[in-house]
């Protein structure tokens, strides 16, 4: 039951999290308009900020519900406590169900909303950009759960500026989405989510950073540990 709840949890939040960012677009660009874009970047990142917060609440309310599959992925192979099938199997097409829908939908209701993320320049920039974005994410990410960071505003707030700082720097060549799911969705959309350059740049490219992301982590966990331990042996024998 709590498996199934998870699921259903992860299909609604990447259906949600779908509409959150592209109602903020469509709010900014009504609000501001076009001819000022220095003041509707600044209103775009502040309410991103806004919802991001919100999706965490969510997250937590739910139990680990998710919108993105990296996050799914990431937790699944850091915690080593299996899962992988459940989580490939089950969640992962959760959350492109949920995306699918979300994006069918909002064309149904705002048909001006625009195509969606897709890549502007060389298709392996792209995933360059993409695999780098989602590896930095995932090293913040994981550092702030080894870190035990215990204040829910401050944990949300690092890593929620951190993906806003990285959506902008990828913004221009891939979308800056870091989320395969989302992707997947306005893919589908437009009808190119089978072609190479759609497989290679968002999911192909993030997956395999973020498994390079667990392992440096890791890696550097058990450096500091191995050190700390050296430093109290060390200690012990001088006293």
């Amino acid at each position: 039951m709590g498996r199934a709840r998870l699921v259903v949890a992860d299909l609604v939040l990447a259906f949600l999290w779908v509409w959150a960012g592209s109602l903020v677009k469509l709010f900014v660009y009504r609000t501001v308009g076009p001819g000022t874009p220095h003041e509707a970047e600044l209103l775009k990142i502040a309410l991103s900020v806004v919802y991001m917060f919100f999706f965490a609440w969510l997250e937590k309310l739910t139990g680990g519900g998710s919108y993105n599959p990296l996050t799914v992925l990431i937790y699944t192979v850091a915690g080593g406590n299996g899962g992988y099938l459940f989580a490939a199997l089950c969640r992962i097409p959760a959350q492109m169900l949920g995306a699918v829908s979300g994006v069918l939908l909002l064309k149904e209701v705002f048909p001006q909303i625009g195509h969606g993320p897709r890549v502007n320049g060389h298709i392996h920039h792209g995933a360059l950009v993409e695999g780098l974005a989602t590896f930095a994410v995932v090293m913040v990410s994981l550092t702030l759960k080894h870190k035990e960071v215990n204040s829910f505003f401050m944990k949300t707030w690092i890593s929620s500026i951190s993906k806003m700082t990285l959506h902008i720097l990828s913004s221009d060549l891939t979308g800056g989405i870091m989320n395969p799911a989302s992707a997947f969705g306005w893919a589908f959309a437009r009808g190119d989510h089978i072609t190479l350059e759609h497989v290679l740049v968002y999911w192909v490219a993030p997956i395999q950073a973020a498994l390079f992301g667990v392992w440096a982590a890791k890696q550097f966990t058990k450096s500091k540990s191995t050190k700390a331990q050296k430093a109290d042996e060390t200690k012990t024998k001088s006293d």
